[in-house]
């Protein structure tokens, strides 16, 4: 800039250069990923991934966290993440069609915790439930490392034919920005330097930076997009979401190399008094900026008189590359695009494993029942019907598989479906976070793999401690290196995702245990025929495949226990090739019923298979 930046600039820097955008800790890893396929439309970089269904149609995934804000507020902080995946989906032209949630929470035996799980899942609900998405899978996983920072992950995906696809690329100078949706207040201020921090026992005072969802504005809002977009006015789009005004603008600018000038005089505002800084940063929610030609702004203000929503010419692209903000007539704001975009230094840093805890492997239970019981009534085994029974999972009429299976399947056309399961094991992954995250990955394709699926793409959202931490960076670095040999070996590109640092809380002394939620979509050519979750029928023969090794370490069996013992499984070598034919046998219809063994091994795989009237009688071989 060749000077001191002034406290607008400042404030502009201090939230598009933070850990939460600039992804300033993990930029260097995430490059190591396998983002290609041949599927792939567009990879990481954008609101939202896009794969190839068909030739006309594309699907596209995103992943988002909202961490911070679920703790100060769960109600409102699992309200807006869900908002705001919507909306990332919605700015590639798709209709958001159906949404997961892997959440984490520390002990249930905590009142805090207990509180939070209850109104983290009613403001999932409460918010899906009104934009009529349903959420159709995810996961609840408590861990006490979770205590003080729990974890709200959601998943969207969103259909759009091939010709409506829209990025967030700027197209061309001379093209109005137009800001549509709900007015701009102080809420959500400084949300994303919030989130670049460790939670205190001060944070419960920062509600300031948690937003504020209206789920029926942002009903409108989608067909209002969608409209737009049909009617082919859109040239690009962005959500409102981190850094606001000023990060979905500049970003939007810097993507297709052009400048940009706003006029903050052109805001619609719910608040007196709001500086240039607040109307910049302020995370509001329900907005969208969109480009538009000039000769197109009438039409697009019409739509949105039509389903009355705010809506205003703020700005202009231009051929220079310098980002002008004005405010009550003066330039409050110069910034070079490039620069607040895109120009934050990038840092590694020094990392160190966790030395491994030695511990006695625990003996053989006396009363194999009771261990099963145990292990069964452990809260993370236990049936999570509370959770999702509060979701509408069957809006829009294209849930095949509900939740509670071990994957979702929706319907596409009539013959066209595509699987979804997401999720991690925390588990596992504290124990060797390489290992670990290598085996989340493959336990989400044997998901989709039971209903005969061929896996398309994968999203993550990357939950790790504070990275200035050694410990924390080895293991981020550890999950991120098993993540991308995974998804090398099972062919699976990662098309997009979200990194959430800093997840430590300082008032309970605890980071959380490493949890890169990974979620994985994929396609069925047919879904008139998809194997049960549950026996069926008698007289019906049960196999197991694979071979069952003492890795009994991290298990849910050891938790339950409170033992760090053990070796925890690792995946065998081959896992492609058995996926393939496990895929291949179901697709020829030889399969009635199909079940992963996951967490709590062949005992609650078993248990899950039973049903009142069908039972299971089975012998183990040496």
């Amino acid at each position: 800039m060749g000077r001191k930046p002034n406290l607008v600039e400042q404030g502009c820097f201090l939230n598009l250069w933070s850990e939460h955008c600039a992804y300033r800790s993990s930029a260097s890893l995430l490059k190591t990923l396998p983002t290609e396929g041949g599927d792939v439309i567009l990879g990481p970089g954008d609101d939202a991934g896009v794969v190839r269904l068909t030739d006309s149609l594309y699907l596209a995934v995103g992943m988002e966290s909202h961490n911070h804000p679920s703790y100060v507020d769960p109600y409102n902080g699992a309200a807006t993440g869900v908002g705001g995946i919507v909306r990332d989906i919605l700015s590639m032209g798709a209709r958001p069609i159906a949404l997961m949630n892997p959440l984490y929470f520390g002990s249930l035996s905590v009142e805090k915790n207990r509180y939070l799980l209850e109104h983290v899942v009613s403001g999932i609900a409460g918010y899906g439930n009104c934009i009529g998405v349903p959420v159709v899978g995810g996961e609840v996983v408590f861990h006490g490392g979770y205590t003080g920072n729990p974890l709200v992950n959601v998943v969207c995906i969103g259909l759009v034919a091939k010709e409506r696809l829209v990025t967030a690329t700027a197209q061309r100078a001379g093209d109005r920005i137009i800001l549509l949706g709900s007015s701009t207040g102080r809420d959500g201020l400084g949300g994303a330097s919030f989130a670049s921090r460790d939670l205190t026992s001060d944070s419960e005072s920062e509600r300031g930076s948690v937003q504020i969802g209206d789920p029926y504005t942002e009903k409108l809002l989608i067909e209002a997009v969608l409209e737009a977009v049909h009617m082919g006015l859109v040239e690009a789009c962005r959500d409102l979401g981190a850094a606001g005004l000023a990060g979905a603008t500049c970003e939007m600018a810097a993507k297709g190399d052009l400048g940009m000038v706003l006029d903050l005089d052109r805001v619609h505002l719910r608040a007196e008094g709001l500086t240039a800084f607040e109307i910049l940063i302020a995370e509001s929610q329900e907005r969208m900026v969109l480009e538009v030609k000039p000769d197109n702004v009438e039409n697009l203000l019409m739509i949105a008189e039509k389903y009355d929503l705010n809506a205003s010419v703020i700005g202009e692209l231009t051929t220079d590359t310098n980002y002008t903000i004005f405010h009550k007539g003066v330039i409050v704001a110069a910034i070079p695009v490039h620069l607040l975009s895109g120009g934050a230094p990038i840092s590694e840093s020094p990392s160190k494993p966790t030395p491994r805890v030695t511990a006695t492997i625990p003996p053989e239970p006396k009363n194999l029942k009771e261990a099963i019981q145990r292990v069964l009534a452990s809260p993370n085994i236990a049936s999570k019907s509370w959770v999702y029974s509060q979701y509408d999972h069957e809006v829009q009429l294209r849930t095949v598989l509900k939740p509670g299976t071990d994957s979702a399947v929706l319907r596409i056309t009539d013959e066209l479906g595509i699987a979804l399961s997401s999720g991690c094991n925390p588990l596992h992954i504290e124990h060797d976070p390489y290992i670990g995250t290598y085996g989340s990955m493959v336990e989400n394709t044997v998901n989709i793999t039971t209903t005969g699926a061929t896996p398309l793409c994968a999203v993550n959202c990357l939950n790790f401690g504070n990275p200035e931490k050694k410990e924390n960076y080895y293991q981020l670095k550890e999950a991120t290196r098993g993540l991308g040999d995974a998804a090398r070996k099972l062919g699976i590109p990662i098309i997009g995702g979200n990194v959430s640092l800093y997840n430590d809380s300082r008032e309970h002394n605890t980071s959380i245990p490493p949890t890169p939620s990974i979620a994985i979509i994929g396609k069925l050519k047919k879904i008139d025929n998809i194997p049960t979750n549950t026996i069926q029928q008698s007289n019906e023969t049960i196999i197991l495949i694979g071979e069952t090794k003492p890795e009994l370490g991290a298990s849910e069996y050891y938790h339950t226990l409170n033992t760090k013992a053990g070796s925890a499984p690792t995946v065998p070598a081959d896992i492609d090739t058995r996926l393939a034919i496990i895929r291949k046998l179901i697709q020829t219809d030889t399969v009635a019923t199909a079940h992963d063994i996951s967490n709590g091994g062949l005992a609650t795989a078993l248990s899950e298979l039973i049903t009142p009237t069908h039972g299971a009688e089975i012998t183990l071989i040496n």
